[in-house]
This record gives structure tokens, sequence and C-alpha cells, in this order.
């Protein structure tokens, strides 16, 4: 299994739609950088977020998970992550991912040294939709999760064709669109 490098993510964004919409570049202009990198692309976070609050006392339950512990929120420009909690926010890209490419997502450095953590997720192949992404403030502090901002980087690796992808079956999280909460079924 190799990690593919910016050639090889620019030809599968390009031949086959595994990105979209694809920046062929890193781009700052003002903004937390996104865009395609030397071994990686940055995915950029949209505009609506979902934030963590307990004030009903409940019990986080992965199972019979709700919507009723979190606050929806719009924002151009920004939200505020309270300290010690989460948002979760969906890429503004769309991914297509191949069979024979299995995908890790990590945070960016540029959040990570202020205290806000993205948590690793996989991408399998075959995978499609918008990827939900949590951010974890682990600070005492309120920290700035920036709209339209890269948010995530992803790297690809390509390996040998799995017997059964993830488009294979019935998947909860196949063609994803938004902010989909976590589903036990």
């Amino acid at each position: 299994m190799s990690v593919l490098s910016d050639k090889s993510i620019k030809k599968l964004a390009l031949e086959e739609s595994m990105i979209s919409p694809f920046v062929d570049k890193q781009v700052r202009d003002g903004k937390i950088s996104y865009g395609l990198s030397s071994f990686g692309y940055d995915a950029r976070v949209a505009d609506e977020f979902k934030i963590f609050h307990n004030v009903n006392s409940s019990i986080v339950d992965p199972k019979k998970f709700t919507s009723d512990n979190f606050v929806t929120k719009k924002s151009s420009d920004y939200i505020i992550i309270p300290p010690n909690s989460f948002a979760l926010g969906t890429t503004i890209e769309v991914f297509k991912i191949p069979r024979d490419i299995m995908c890790i997502v990590v945070g960016k450095s540029t959040y990570a040294r202020t205290g806000l953590g993205t948590p690793s997720s996989v991408l399998e192949g075959g995978w499609r939709g918008n990827l939900v992404m949590e951010f974890a403030n682990h600070t005492n502090l309120p920290i700035r999760l920036y709209a339209n901002s890269g948010a995530a980087q992803i790297l690809f690796f390509e390996g040998d064709e799995p017997e059964t992808s993830y488009a294979e079956g019935s998947r909860k999280y196949q063609d994803q669109r938004g902010i989909t909460l976590a589903k036990s079924k």
C-alpha cells in the first residue's frame, strides 16, 4: 500500500471525480489553507454546524443518538466551540473514493496547535458523500472554527481492490449529504 502524491490525487479527482469541487493547489487567501498539497488534500468545512451542549443533562448513547443535544448554527464566518465541547461539520467537497483507494482523515496542525482536535477517520474504497467531521475543543477556553476554510487533511493510499467495497451492501453512511449524526443501524 502506498501513499498517493499530488499528481495521482489530481488525476483521480479530474478523471474519476474523486473530489468535487476540486482545488488543484494550496489556497490561503486569508483563510486556513485548503486544496491539494504534496501528499494529501485539505478539505474545507462548510458553513453549517451542530454544536454540542448538555442543557438537558443527557447521557450520550451512540445506539440512541438524537439531535437534542445540539444547536444548529449557520455562519459564513466562524462559530465558537465552547470549552471542553465539540461541534460537527461537513465538508464542502463531495468525495467518491475508488475501490482500490483508502483514505485517512487527520486534523490540521493550525487547529491542533490551538487545542482543537479533529479525530482521525477512515474513508473506505467505494464510499461516497460529504465527510462529517468532529471538532473537539480540548481547552478550557472557547475556540473559533472558521467556515469555508481548511479543516482536515485527507491522505490517500492505494492498495489491492477489496472483495467487498463500502459501496456494496447497505452501509449506513453511503451518499450522506450534510451533517449526518451517529447511526446504530
